[in-house]
């Protein structure tokens, strides 16, 4: 039986409650705690604590920047910013209060005098002149310097190659920070590329996402399932002007990934770039199945004042017998709305047609293929048909319309079924290499996966089909 991941966003979703919610889950701290050691990163350090929220007990993870001042009462560390051309990544005005019962964990050498029980208010106004415009109403004055060293995408990507850590983790993290990219990118009119994260603000950024990535990894989870994100209204002011709620950065996520957000009437900003990133990266499914066993809940602690608690919940939960069939669990349906786009080519050019399945792929199409056909006066042709989501429908289809010569699109839903599965990482004689392990009636089936036979094809010059057997027989081995 596999397990599925529910995030409940009903005061919406930033790195830290995702984070909080996951360790409240079970997941490893020692583990977590491991891996961003290994980043080589420092100029933060970290608080594990609880905290309660409308009543209710909640895990409270911050991220503290250290060129903050330490002599102060501070509460923040939460991730409530964006990123832009400009790098600056800002906190929301949180006006929050906290009582912490915080265990630092500390990534600096300085030391700080850092007092940990709180119960203070706070916010925050980064008065750097960095000529960007999206920038929220911060107000305290840290009356310290901010040094203007920048990292692009790839310099994230270079830091996330350090990771101690396997590569479903590591793809992760990748995927959230150039969802994030894409959404400013497109938000600024600048290429990714040019896109830059400013040092300070990219440290607690970096720590929440990969501390969702490694979290996330550790509990085990086969599948997310992501709520409507609630998100409030109003304007988030800023240096150099208004902006409207959401940003756009998180507007961008989200029509890009077909997140369903839920409007409230709380006054401000509930979900932010990074928390919708998490929600675009993670979620595999769309609903949860019919039936399910509900394992464990985690509270992840927010740091605003809403008309509801200011948390988000995070269930595990593990598919039951009656969703899985006959099988014992281990041939499901699928539960997510799958649909298949079909429409016959007749005048389409080989090129063509590739380049539609390259685009198709990229923009996030379960599949595509071509099958020969013969239409009216004996021409042959071919059928592309493109297996998606529901929600991905409309961008997939736009790119069939544009870049092919049909004038029409038959779609119809589909069911699925699916064997349980997990991917596991092997250690070979030649190098790791990822294997995707399937259930069925109690056997198991291995599957290496291309990338990392390619990988030691290329490092050792043997042959493909050699090291597949050698990858897939190490992994039968260890009965993984």
């Amino acid at each position: 039986m596999g397990k599925i991941l529910y995030l409940e966003c009903n005061s919406g979703i930033s790195g830290d409650m995702t984070v909080g919610a996951l360790l409240d889950l079970g997941a490893d701290r020692q583990v977590l705690e491991n891996a961003l050691e290994s980043l080589g990163v420092d100029g933060y350090h970290l608080h594990f604590g609880r905290k309660v929220v409308s009543g209710l007990d909640a895990f409270d993870f911050d991220v503290h920047l250290e060129e903050h001042e330490h002599g102060h009462e501070e509460g923040h560390g939460h991730e409530e910013g964006h990123w832009h051309e400009e790098g600056h990544r800002h906190e929301d005005g949180h006006g929050h209060e906290h009582e912490h019962g915080h265990e630092d964990g500390h990534r600096h050498e300085a030391g700080h005098g850092h007092e940990v029980g709180h119960g203070h208010e706070h916010e925050h106004s980064h008065e750097a002149d960095h000529g960007h415009e999206h920038e929220h109403s911060h107000e305290a004055g840290h009356g310290h310097p901010h040094p203007h060293i920048h990292r692009n995408l790839h310099d994230i990507y270079h830091i996330i190659d350090r990771l101690d850590s396997n590569e479903r983790v590591k793809e992760m993290a990748r995927t959230m920070f150039r969802i994030v990219a894409e959404a400013e990118s497109k938000a600024h009119g600048l290429p990714v590329e040019q896109v830059h994260f400013h040092e300070v603000g990219a440290i607690d950024s970096i720590v929440d996402i990969i501390s969702v990535a490694v979290c996330v990894d550790n509990l085990g989870v086969d599948d997310v399932v992501v709520s409507a994100l609630a998100e409030g209204h109003g304007h988030v002011h800023c240096q150099h002007g208004v902006l409207p709620v959401p940003v756009p950065a998180t507007a961008n996520i989200a029509s890009a990934y077909g997140l369903d957000l839920r409007f409230t009437d709380n006054d401000g900003e509930m979900v932010t770039p990074t928390g919708a990133a998490i929600a675009a990266a993670l979620r595999t499914r769309d609903s949860l199945p019919d039936s399910c066993r509900l394992l464990k809940i985690g509270m992840g602690a927010g740091n605003r004042v809403f008309r509801q608690a200011n948390v988000l919940r995070a269930m595990l939960m593990e598919t039951s017998h009656t969703d899985a069939g006959a099988n014992d669990g281990e041939m499901a349906l699928d539960g997510q709305s799958m649909w298949v786009m079909e429409t016959n080519l007749d005048d389409c050019t080989g090129e063509i047609l590739g380049f539609v399945m390259e685009l198709l792929l990229e923009a996030g199409a379960a599949d595509v293929w071509y099958t020969p056909i013969y239409m009216k006066k004996n021409r042959p042709a071919y059928t592309l048909s493109v297996l998606c989501r529901r929600e991905e429908r409309e961008k997939l289809e736009e790119i069939v319309l544009i870049h092919t010569t049909t004038i029409g699109i038959r779609q119809y839903p589909v069911a699925r079924t699916v064997l349980t599965r997990k991917r596991v990482t092997v250690d070979t004689a030649c190098g790791p290499a990822d294997v995707k392990v399937c259930t069925y009636k109690g056997r198991k089936f291995y599957y290496p996966e291309y990338e990392g036979v390619r990988r030691i094809c290329r490092d050792t010059g043997r042959d493909f089909k050699a090291v597949y057997q050698d990858v897939r027989l190490e992994a039968e081995r260890r009965g993984l």
